[in-house]
């Protein structure tokens, strides 16, 4: 595969995938993952963006630290992916009325306004996705080398992985 088609399938499986668990570095060295929720995904122009807050524990380590990586499954669980990149803290008043949404008020007392939102905005460095297709079949794959003394399951899906630097 070339680059591009591991880039549009990385595209094509985290475009309709709305949560991200976005893992980060603490000031101990220690990883720390919390959900997030993607506001904007643009794998051509190298960003992912995010909606956060500035009094969270992954805004802070992101201060300290800006490598992340964000990891996303589809809703049957079939397809996996992985971006790690490097967090940039924007304040821009654009970009937020942009990204926001109404639903957004649940999280922030004063809405667009409120002091302690904060955008964030990941420029991933590369990708690794698992596409496991059908699980029926996968799963019977499986079983049958599972049975069989020395034997390894047969193509279980496609693996792929693209650097976007």
């Amino acid at each position: 595969m070339s680059k591009q088609q591991h880039i549009d399938t990385v595209r094509e499986i985290v475009k309709d995938i709305k949560f991200a668990m976005m893992t980060t570095i603490t000031s101990e060295g220690h990883l720390h993952a919390c959900p997030m929720t993607t506001s904007e995904t643009s794998l051509g122009a190298r960003e992912v963006w995010f909606i956060g807050d500035k009094t969270t524990e992954a805004v802070a380590n992101i201060s300290n630290n800006p490598q992340v990586n964000l990891s996303y499954v589809n809703q049957d669980g079939k397809d996996y992916v992985s971006i790690n990149g490097k967090a940039e803290l924007i304040d821009d008043q654009d970009k937020l009325d942009e990204l926001w949404s109404p639903v957004y008020n649940a999280f922030y007392e004063h809405g667009k306004k409120d002091e302690n939102i904060q955008l964030i905005k990941v420029v991933p460095n590369g990708a690794e996705y698992w596409r496991s297709g059908n699980t029926v079949v996968t799963a019977a794959k499986m079983a049958a080398a599972a049975v069989q003394d020395g034997k390894v399951a047969e193509s279980l899906g496609e693996n792929g992985s693209v650097q976007f630097d």
